[in-house]
């Protein structure tokens, strides 16, 4: 039986790898703080090998703390280097490492006008300016990719995952989809959107996410991937078909005071393309999450 170790196990994207890989038959290894295992813990301690170990652990992902707490940046780096000196010590078989679409330059990010997909060789470390990254995650993410460039160097079989805008059933009201379905579920009128409403993002359901890294990692795709559908979706469009599906017209309230993020954030699928297709659209997420229970 193939083994697995999934860190950040109890967070959404987490709980989803668990679950698809239980579902392939695979003994799995759950670690996350909110059961009571801390991965610092594990690296130090366990010496067995596992024919996987993905790295979902993070410290508050979502658009509140990435622009409110930037000390996170320490503490997931010192996840993401534990996790790496452990795995290259240990000889781990296979790292499936979770990046983000955040990692790219926000210069490529900030202008609707000049707006364009995100490729993935546009992160080159070869360069003296790589551009930065969002915020302080974005630095997490983009150095967590440094050190599993190194840690591949060292002999680790090392996959790397661009995830963009996961969303899906059960998501927390941290991150926009899940807010906006809880909104949507309390019926509330005014209807509430951080920013200016016209932020895009590439919205990517929870099970195409899983199913792509996984691929990824089957087709032993040592290259990173970009996790996406190259559709453009903005927070004004996501939250009418919310409330379309919910079957109610609130008046729109923006908050263009809190945490909005950049302004348009897509990627290009066609690395994804050539191994895994999304089989979720947008419009069918919605009404799964909105279906009742």
């Amino acid at each position: 039986m193939k083994t697995a170790l999934v860190t950040g196990a109890a967070g959404f994207v987490g709980r989803h790898m668990l679950a698809a890989l239980s579902d392939r038959g695979w003994s799995v290894h759950a670690v996350d703080v909110a059961h009571g295992s801390d991965a610092h813990d594990l690296y130090r301690e366990e010496r067995d090998r596992f024919d996987l170990v993905v790295h979902a652990a993070a410290t508050a992902p979502h658009r509140a703390a990435i622009d409110g707490l930037p000390m996170n940046l320490a503490r997931d780096l010192a996840l993401d280097a534990a996790m790496f000196t452990w795995a290259v010590r240990t000889r781990q078989r296979r790292v499936l490492y979770l990046s983000s679409s955040a990692a790219y330059p926000i210069d490529l990010q900030d202008d609707l006008a000049a707006a364009m997909d995100l490729r993935e060789e546009m992160i080159r470390f070869d360069r003296y300016n790589i551009g930065a990254p969002d915020a302080s995650y974005g630095w997490t993410k983009l150095t967590g990719e440094r050190m599993a460039a190194a840690a591949a160097q060292a002999g680790l079989a090392v996959h790397i995952v661009r995830p963009f805008s996961g969303y899906g059933t059960g998501q927390g009201e941290q991150w926009p989809f899940g807010a906006f379905v809880a909104r949507a579920r309390r019926r509330e009128d005014p209807f509430v959107i951080w920013g200016s409403g016209e932020q895009v993002r590439d919205w990517i359901h929870i099970d195409d996410l899983v199913a792509g890294a996984l691929a990824v990692v089957d087709a032993d795709v040592r290259e990173p991937v970009n996790l996406c559908t190259g559709i453009g979706t903005s927070m004004r469009e996501l939250a009418a078909m919310v409330c379309a599906e919910a079957g109610y017209r609130p008046r729109v309230e923006l908050r263009e005071d809190a945490p909005a993020g950049v302004a348009y954030r897509v990627g290009d699928p066609a690395r994804m393309f050539g191994i895994y297709r999304p089989a979720v659209s947008i419009e069918d997420g919605v009404r799964r999450a909105l279906a009742p229970a």
